[in-house]
């Protein structure tokens, strides 16, 4: 079998993801009450849901096509800075996908590096800021690792999603220097970044889906 992704499987790493947001709402806004404006989850929540009703179960033809509308719809479905910044991660990815049907392990890995470099033009955030960079930058550093090292699809995929969680954690004892939470100055250390949080579950469930596509 070929190591691709194909868009039946993007579809369902999107679907995963609403899943999984929609279930860890309360514990994402519970991150967000204590260093942000505990919207997180409520707002996750909504966007990716609006993301699958608008897809409505069907598998659009191409790789830019599904990526784009995702992330167009998080743009314009979600308040905050969760919607302007994973939009603009999907909207990057699809824009480096480009009109495909699959993607091999070499273009998801430019696809996912593009939606990093997107994130950081838009939110200027950088390591140990305390933001989902902090979860994103390492993830999408160790899928590269891992796929020039000859890793598969499945395994690079586990790797980066466990480095994102690994990223996650590591926001605890930081102080933030980025958004809502950096006007608590130390107070914000302590606590896990919620973007960073909702960003490990990203990755999680990409290596979920792909997992399940082999």
């Amino acid at each position: 079998m070929t190591d691709t992704i194909g868009t039946t499987t993007l579809l369902d790493w999107i679907t995963r993801f609403r899943d999984a947001v929609v279930e860890k709402r309360d514990w994402l806004t519970e991150l967000d009450s204590a260093i942000g404006d505990a919207d997180h989850g409520a707002n996750m929540a909504r966007g990716m849901t609006a993301v699958v009703d608008k897809l409505g179960g069907g598998v659009p033809a191409t790789a830019d096509e599904l990526l784009k509308g995702v992330g167009m719809t998080l743009v314009s479905s979600v308040g905050g800075a969760s919607g302007p910044l994973y939009g603009t991660l999907f909207l990057r990815m699809g824009m480096t996908a480009g009109a495909v049907t699959e993607l091999d392990a070499a273009a998801l890995a430019a696809a996912l590096r593009a939606g990093l470099e997107g994130i950081v033009a838009r939110g200027k955030a950088e390591a140990g800021d305390k933001t989902m960079f902090d979860a994103m930058s390492p993830a999408v550093d160790a899928f590269d690792a891992a796929i020039g090292g000859g890793a598969d699809l499945a395994s690079a995929s586990r790797r980066a999603a466990e480095a994102a969680a690994a990223g996650r954690d590591a926001t605890l004892p930081l102080v933030a220097r980025k958004g809502r939470a950096s006007y608590l100055g130390e107070r914000s250390a302590g606590h896990i970044d919620p973007g960073a949080a909702s960003t490990a579950i990203l990755f999680d469930t990409l290596a979920a889906a792909i997992a399940g596509s082999s």
